[in-house]
């Protein structure tokens, strides 16, 4: 299976206040098949994800400017409709905490910024496999299980 197959048809929801990881995020997940979806500050991601649609993994960065992360996991986790699909953290936030309060949130994963463009799309498949992913970024290899 080639890299481009990893995220094929894959459409991704994703919760970023920096445009310079937006354009990084938007291209790597292109590049690999995805169908991207944005909302850049937490206002109205609710709004936003369900103006996207059907989704199959949705990444939330855990320090945007106006909202929290974790809140706006909450708000997701209380639609029927977004129950099980994927939620992981991507995030500049300290991994020693923020692995974590994601696990206990019940979040599918923690990928530590600043992304690996070539280990990104494997870490999302695995995550859209059912895999959790905990990656504390280029500190330790990331975990798998």
């Amino acid at each position: 299976m080639t890299s481009v197959q990893l995220l094929s048809k894959k459409r991704i929801f994703v919760v970023e206040d920096n445009l310079e990881n937006r354009i990084i995020t938007r291209m790597i997940l292109s590049k690999h098949g995805a169908s991207v979806g944005f909302e850049m500050f937490g206002h109205s991601s609710v709004q936003k994800l369900r103006e996207f649609g059907a989704t199959d993994l949705i990444i939330l960065d855990l320090m945007l400017a106006f909202n929290s992360g974790y809140e706006i996991f909450d708000q997701i986790r209380q639609l029927p409709e977004y129950l099980h699909v994927p939620i992981v953290a991507v995030s500049a936030a300290d991994p020693s905490g923020a692995i974590p309060a994601c696990i206990t949130r019940g979040f599918s994963g923690f990928i530590a910024k600043p992304i690996d463009s070539e280990l990104f799309p494997a870490q999302l498949a695995s995550i859209l496999q059912g895999k959790a992913v905990w990656s504390e970024g280029n500190q330790h290899l990331p975990t798998f299980t």
